[in-house]
């Protein structure tokens, strides 16, 4: 029986971007794709199972061995400290991480307040230009935050920066690059290599190579 490896994948807008990539690598999308709630799907003629869970946790299901290998946001390993090979930029869910305010208002002298989802991506940012800043941990709504006053400026995700126009925000300065890489358990990446190895190449072609057009 071939053995099983366990991918532990994120919900929603990047697994539907991530079935094409998948595909092209000869992997059965189809248990992916299938209209229930189940949260494990599987694929035991390949011998894979598949995890799918908030992308906030793919990680720690990797760290902890609870998967062999996952996908993950960039912006969620600078955010925090994961114990993880990260072998792959599958080159999916790409957007940017910026600085933010509002249209015309210049950030204040001093110290200024920043709101964001990513605290310490913002602080790290602020702390290498020379700038002390005081940053508000908000887990949402976050373009809302220079409206109200409650910050000078938000560290958020932006893509064609619609969000921020709509909201009376503009564009300050690029944080940071961020698409979705292929993260690995450091002890199944070494122990396992024959099984997980061949398919993280796999991947590596498959996300190389997009269909014509794309």
């Amino acid at each position: 029986m071939t053995e099983v490896v366990t991918i532990a994948l994120p919900k929603g807008r990047v697994l539907r971007a991530l079935v094409p990539v998948l595909a092209r690598a000869g992997v059965d999308s189809d248990v992916l794709l299938a209209d229930d709630r189940s949260l494990v799907r599987e694929a035991l003629q390949q011998g894979l199972r598949f995890l799918l869970v908030k992308p906030d946790d793919v990680a720690t299901y990797v760290e902890y061995g609870a998967a062999d290998i996952g996908v993950c946001g960039r912006d969620i390993l600078m955010e925090r400290s994961y114990e993880l090979y990260q072998p792959l930029d599958l080159g999916v869910g790409r957007c940017r991480m910026v600085v933010a305010g509002v249209t015309g208002k210049p950030a204040p002298l001093g110290v200024p307040r920043v709101g964001t989802k990513y605290p310490r991506s913002a602080t790290d940012h602020f702390a290498r230009r020379g700038v002390q800043a005081e940053v508000i941990h908000l887990h949402g709504s976050v373009e809302l935050a220079p409206v109200t006053g409650l910050a000078d400026l938000i560290v958020d995700l932006v893509e064609t920066g619609q969000t921020l126009s709509q909201n009376g925000l503009e564009e300050r300065e690029e944080v940071a690059r961020i698409s979705s890489v292929l993260v690995a358990n450091r002890a199944a990446y070494k122990l396992r290599q024959e099984r997980i190895r061949p398919l993280v190449e796999t991947l590596r072609v498959a996300a190389s190579h997009p269909p014509a057009g794309t």
